[in-house]
């Protein structure tokens, strides 16, 4: 039986104090949830309705986790959803590990992106364009805050998250590193190598000046018309399409 005090734990995981405390997050909706019980994520509980649990009962057997049917109401009751008739599922935090990588491989590295949704979005265009890791100033947005998952549709669980001094990694890492400016090198006439590292700075100051000599090279997405400036998640997405072009 669901009780009470297991209603308020989950409750309590929206905010970020609680979500530190308890070392725990969960995710919302048919899509999220099914993509966390297919992940290596420790699940600890499910919440779903009826249709969700005949939908996926095979899914649900395989994991260890306590399970508990409720009605719709119950699951907009304790997650951030207006409207949620799938599940709710809650998980433990990974622990903030560095991460390595190889001459020819990608990264995007994030300073100071706060965000929540631009975050979950960069996640989601990582995800697409085959980037398993993302390097985060300790300002950047939370990985675990609700809106950053629902907006990365599930990709979250095939990414690699490091939080860390991202003036120490640039500086020790030994590849290339590509910063976003806006009077940087024209990204159609830049020549990419087989991997580095794609910086991409704040939404309102772009790449920090501490962070500045450590690029390799500025490039920028030229201009045809007079907006001021891209959101930070759509310009990633457009450097990474014009990476891979190049280096297929």
């Amino acid at each position: 039986m669901l009780s009470k005090n297991t209603l308020k734990f989950i409750k309590s995981l929206q905010q970020k104090k609680f979500r530190k405390e308890e070392q725990s997050f969960f995710v919302e909706g048919s899509k999220n949830v099914t993509e966390l019980l297919l992940s290596d994520y420790e699940v600890s509980h499910v919440l779903c309705t009826q249709q969700f649990g005949n939908e996926h009962a095979k899914l649900l057997k395989g994991i260890n986790a306590a399970v508990f049917e409720v009605s719709q109401s119950t699951l907009e009751s304790v997650g951030s959803f207006q409207s949620n008739d799938a599940a709710l599922a809650v998980a433990k935090i990974k622990p903030n590990t560095p991460i390595g990588l190889s001459s020819e491989e990608w990264a995007i590295a994030l300073d100071d992106v706060k965000d929540p949704g631009n975050l979950g979005t960069i996640i989601r265009i990582a995800d697409w364009y085959g980037i398993q890791k993302l390097f985060l100033s300790d300002e950047s947005a939370e990985f675990y805050n609700p809106k950053v998952l629902h907006a990365s549709m599930g990709s979250f669980t095939r990414v690699k998250i490091y939080y860390t001094d991202l003036h120490s990694v640039l500086k020790k890492i030994g590849l290339p590193v590509y910063g976003a400016f806006l009077n940087g090198d024209s990204i159609y006439e830049t020549k990419f190598g087989s991997g580095g590292i794609i910086l991409m700075g704040n939404e309102s100051n772009g790449i920090s000046k501490e962070l500045e000599p450590l690029v390799s090279r500025k490039i920028t997405i030229p201009r045809f018309g007079h907006a001021e400036s891209l959101n930070v998640s759509v310009a990633t997405a457009i450097i990474c399409d014009n990476i891979k072009r190049s280096t297929q």
